[in-house]
């Protein structure tokens, strides 16, 4: 059968009742009782795209109008690239209609988005430490991994303080908090809820119960056995604001990339954390009868609450912006560490910050030069704080209007924007595919005009092999980002989809030479090294999960290009439309990050290679060892490691 947008969905997008409010008229209800009210329960999963993709028709001009007709877009419309796009994750909706893991009402929506981060993980938690000690009312945060780090040093402290001003207020704030564990109680049950002897416990190290008394705080896990990950990676505070970012709780090498949401969108979010954790919250949430398409917790009428909205009493966001260009934030960063006026703000010894652009400038002067040091060597110090290494400084001085930037502040205009995720599979075969995430996916390399740009730890999705070379053959230029080694022993697994290498040669091997010219392959390359750093080193790598098609639609989220995110891991993204915001994080990606300048590999197939032809130190050889397979197989078991209980 051919997928269609049959009326059946239209009618699910159009209808009022979702999740949230389901639950907004009975808080009693666990979520799980209110997806099986609305929409029933879940029969099946969707025909595999492989076989989608081949008989599926572009969508006329009627199917985009029913497809406009799908989302609450706001003040501006979409257009054709991501009507198509959205056309193709709705076809999705009629074998499951949370497919996307939210209710279809709040699948296509709009808001806008103050401040991205392109930066180390901790600095992320940084952003997200400051936004959750402001919290009034309530935190929900979804993460994957979660370990004893500085990250969750960070989180652990910034609970503390928001324990503390909700004492000072005479209030409480409501926390919930949902991470990934594989073990063998959720083969009866893949939600299971964590004990606070558990989750302050010596391998997760949350806050005791009597270390936040004024937190009214609860922590679950979700696992499907047995490779359905809980992936995604989201946090919505007092359903006003919304983080969707790349990376887990624990230490690494990594750089990551985060967005900092506001607007109608973010009861997305919401919704799809209800879907998520599934069980009864105890308490209930305090947002339940306050959507942020109403302004979130500030909907209600409490004088300090009034500064919130227009004179047409129309909530006004984002709630706090920072208008500086890149040169003054570089500038006033720079000012600030000569002065030495502003601490770090750092795990144990936190230094929070009352506005984003206070935020803004304290982050950036972590990446100044200190008193005798160039900007290259101010780079590679911090990378090497962030990252626990010692990797040596290879690449030249950075240039003035170069400065590696972390925060990205961004125009604060509303746009389209959907959500685009998937659930998770368990069953270890690759036959849930069609699925809202990849459908995104596949329809904008399927419908662009003339490019796509993708950065993504792995690339090696059976799907995207055909789509990629016929994207090319049409006149589409592609241009990728990748990490050398990222986990290359899981990927060499029978059905994970093989190294980063070995795609990049395949995808080369089906080329012209002419066609070749049109597909760039990169290596991640930091901004302090000249040449890429095999993963295996733990030194630098990358875990930014972005595509860009034309310059104006971007999908951003937990997602990556892999078998694992593709088929079985639960991901959210956020697909949008704003050329502005598409252009900054693309400058953003290329500021900081040196793997345009450096990482290239060759057009014959893929590979990296110095000025005397050797491959980096560590990178996988063309013809796998006759043994590889026991290599994947350990790589596998460390892939799916229990990190901090997983």
């Amino acid at each position: 059968m051919i997928p269609k947008l049959t009326p059946n969905v239209v009618k699910l997008c159009q209808a009022e009742e979702t999740v949230s409010s389901e639950l907004a008229q009975n808080p009693s209800l666990s979520p799980g009782e209110a997806s099986t009210k609305i929409f029933g329960k879940r029969e099946t999963t969707g025909k595999p795209s492989r076989d989608a993709d081949h008989e599926l028709h572009p969508a006329s001009e009627d199917d985009l109008k029913h497809t406009l007709s799908c989302g609450r877009w706001g003040p501006k419309q979409p257009g054709e690239l991501f009507l198509r796009a959205y056309h193709d994750v709705l076809c999705c909706l009629e074998a499951d209609p949370l497919g996307g893991v939210v209710s279809p009402p709040l699948l296509g929506s709009y808001g806008s988005i103050p401040l991205s981060v392109i930066a180390p993980l901790v600095d992320l938690i940084r952003h997200m430490s400051n936004v959750i000690v402001r919290a009034r009312k309530e935190v929900l945060f979804a993460t994957c991994s979660w370990s004893p780090s500085d990250a969750q040093k960070l989180i652990s402290d910034a609970l503390k303080e928001l324990s503390k001003r909700a004492g000072a207020r005479g209030e409480r704030v409501v926390v919930k908090i949902i991470y990934d564990k594989a073990s063998a109680k959720q083969f009866i049950n893949n939600h299971q809820k964590i004990s606070a002897d558990v989750y302050s416990g010596e391998k997760i190290q949350l806050p005791k119960p009597e270390e936040v008394p004024n937190l009214d705080m609860e922590v679950s896990s979700l696992h499907v056995p047995l490779l359905g990950t809980l992936h995604a990676k989201f946090m919505v505070v007092d359903r006003q604001i919304g983080i969707v970012e790349s990376n887990n709780m624990e230490d690494n090498a990594n750089m990551e990339m985060m967005t900092h949401l506001e607007g109608p969108i973010v009861d997305s979010l919401y919704d799809s954390f209800l879907i998520t954790w599934h069980d009864q919250f105890n308490p209930p949430l305090p947002t339940h009868n306050f959507p942020a398409r109403q302004g979130g917790l500030s909907s209600s009428n409490e004088p300090s609450s009034q500064s919130l909205f227009s004179p047409t009493d129309q909530p006004r966001y984002p709630t706090d912006v920072d208008t500086r260009a890149q040169k003054d934030i570089v500038q006033e960063g720079t000012v600030a560490k000569q002065q030495q006026h502003l601490q770090p703000h750092n795990p144990g010894d936190p230094h929070y910050d009352d506005s984003l652009a206070a935020e803004v400038t304290r982050i950036q002067s972590m990446y100044s030069p200190r008193p005798n040091e160039s900007l290259s060597q101010a780079i590679n110090r911090h990378l090497n704080d962030t990252s626990k290494s010692h990797a040596t400084l290879t690449s030249p001085e950075i240039e003035a209007g170069d400065e590696f930037t972390p925060y990205i502040t961004h125009a604060t205009d509303s746009f389209p924007i959907a959500l685009v995720s998937r659930r998770p599979h368990g069953p270890p075969s690759n036959s849930d595919a069609f699925v809202p995430q990849n459908e995104a996916f596949l329809s904008l390399i399927r419908n662009a005009k003339s490019s796509i740009f993708i950065q993504t730890p792995d690339l090696n999705a059976s799907q995207l092999l055909p789509a990629i070379d016929a994207a090319i053959k049409r006149g589409v230029e592609i241009t990728y980002y990748v990490c050398l080694g990222y986990n290359d022993a899981g990927e060499m697994m029978p059905g994970q989809g093989g190294t980063n290498e070995t795609f990049a040669a395949s995808l080369y091997k089906n080329l012209s030479p002419d066609e070749r010219t049109r597909l760039n392959v990169h290596w991640y390359t930091a901004k302090d090294q000249s040449k890429p750093i095999h993963h295996q080193f733990k030194q630098r790598a990358c875990h930014v999960k972005l595509l860009i098609a034309d310059g104006h639609v971007g999908v951003q989220g937990s997602g990556n290009q892999d078998t694992q995110s593709w088929y079985h891991s639960q991901e959210i993204n956020i697909m949008i439309e704003s050329e502005a915001t598409c252009r900054d994080w693309r400058q953003g990606i290329e500021r900081n990050q040196n793997t345009a300048k450096y990482g290239k590999g060759s057009h014959e197939d893929g590979e990296w290679r110095d000025a005397d032809g050797n491959q980096a130190e560590g990178a996988t050889k063309k013809s796998a060892p006759p043994m590889s397979w026991v290599r994947g197989a350990v790589g596998m078991a460390k892939k799916l490691q229990e990190k901090g209980g997983f």
